[in-house]
């Protein structure tokens, strides 16, 4: 069963949402793509939603299985992790789980998260997540192309660039400011590598609570822009000439019971010298292990692999990840001990990424790592792209998948997948994943269209 609250416990929050001005609660669950689904119900039915009242034809949305003749899936609220919208304060956000017969949904990547957590404690660990919001924010002209709001953002290296920063300042303080009123900790933000694009850094959390923020973030990031007349993307490649958007994980395990970071060291402790224990070094290790399957729910678009090139059209590297391999602070690596270590950074995921899946099948390939002692080897430190074909094979230095296909097909072909997932959410994210190939490749795009209709 899904635990909810008491119905004394339910009364306080709903008294409490209604001080706040709260009028109505929006529980909210993912599908397959991370796209946020629910209904809303008025607050003085939040006893009804909370024992799961609100039904949904799983048929309907994309990977949450179902045929026509099954019965619906419910969605019950996790009533502690509510979020006031900033911008609707009638509204309460909750992100939600889904149920069948009143026992947890499995094709429901929260729930599947939540499953592989209880796992990590039964070991005596907790995970902590820190995701990296990678957005553009863009208007459409009148023929429908996208370019950055400000006309003078337009230098070819725009990273950290203040004028650009200040001309979008409305988005940006919004964005800000919100972050900072919900408590999330905003440490940073900028303009990024591209133009139009902006970064939003805060604090690391429990796995489930950073996954509910990332979800809400894109909500909001996409709500204040098009109170601008603007639009902001989270897709990891919209120009070819520009870096794309990253959602780089930031991963650690922590003592139940002391609640310290267990992956942390002193440099001297560490042979590498990394600041990483061997408990860190064991879970990159099964994060190695099962790097190329990962990569599909890491990077989970035709897209996402225009992204993960050495050197896309642009005169420069793009810093994205196309190895499997891990390093020190070497940005070529797909994971890397950042300067302060205790933690490890895969920088596979991208902006598509649903957070809840990619951090289930993440944290379980690191747990297989450290049950089965799994030694990731020397971190790299070289520019892994400057690297001869012989060079590479000699260091054991493999590609990650380079089109969505080849990820579908390293996915399906790891027996660890349908292990965490189980048979029937293994097979739904292929199904839909395989159509969104093959109904790219039925397409003609413009660039077919200017290269081939007069040239033969």
């Amino acid at each position: 069963m899904i635990e909810t609250k008491t119905d004394a416990e339910i009364t306080a929050i709903q008294s409490n949402l209604g001080d706040k001005g709260v009028k109505y609660c929006m529980g909210t669950y993912v599908d397959i793509h991370g796209i946020p689904k629910g209904k809303i119900v008025p607050i003085n039915h939040l006893h009804h939603m909370a024992h799961g009242s609100e039904l949904y034809t799983g048929y309907a949305l994309d990977g949450l299985g179902q045929a026509p003749n099954d019965d619906e899936i419910a969605s019950v609220p996790d009533l502690d992790h509510i979020i006031q919208l900033p911008w609707q304060p009638e509204i309460a956000w909750m992100p939600a789980d889904n149920t069948l017969y009143g026992k947890p949904y499995e094709l429901n990547t929260r729930v599947l998260l939540k499953k592989v957590l209880k796992q990590a404690q039964e070991m005596g660990f907790g995970m902590n997540l820190g995701i990296e919001a990678e957005v553009f924010l863009l208007k459409k002209n009148e023929d429908g192309s996208l370019v950055a709001p400000d006309p003078d953002d337009k230098l070819k290296k725009p990273c950290y660039d203040t004028r650009a920063f200040l001309s979008n300042f409305n988005w940006v303080d919004r964005m800000a400011t919100s972050i900072n009123d919900l408590g999330w900790g905003l440490y940073s933000f900028d303009h990024e590598d591209a133009n139009g694009q902006f970064e939003f850094d805060f604090d690391y959390a429990d796995a489930l609570t950073t996954c509910d923020r990332f979800t809400f973030l894109k909500l909001m990031a996409k709500e204040y822009a098009k109170q601008e007349g603007l639009l902001a993307t989270f897709m990891p490649k919209p120009f070819a000439d520009k870096t794309g958007n990253g959602a780089h994980f930031n991963m650690s395990l922590y003592d139940l019971d002391t609640g310290s970071n267990l992956f942390q060291c002193t440099k001297e402790e560490d042979p590498n010298g990394l600041g990483l224990t061997e408990l860190g070094y064991q879970f990159i290790g099964g994060i190695l292990k099962h790097g190329p399957a990962l990569c599909a729910v890491f990077a989970p678009t035709v897209n996402s692999y225009k992204r993960l090139v050495r050197q896309g059209d642009m005169p420069y590297f793009t810093w994205a990840p196309v190895f499997n391999s891990f390093g020190s602070n070497n940005r070529t690596n797909s994971v890397r001990v950042p300067m302060g270590g205790g933690r490890c950074e895969s920088r596979n995921a991208d902006g598509a990424v649903n957070p809840y899946l990619a951090a289930a099948l993440a944290l379980a390939a690191g747990l297989e790592g450290i049950r089965e002692g799994i030694e990731p080897g020397k971190p790299q430190e070289r520019n892994l792209y400057d690297l001869t074909e012989s060079e590479r094979k000699e260091l054991g230095i493999d590609f990650l998948p380079r089109t969505l296909q080849e990820a579908i097909q390293v996915f399906d072909a790891d027996p660890f997948v349908e292990q965490v997932l189980g048979k029937e959410l293994k097979d739904e994210f292929i199904k839909v994943k395989q159509a969104e190939w093959n109904e790219y490749h039925l397409n003609v795009s413009q660039w077919e269209l200017e290269r081939y209709t007069h040239l033969f």
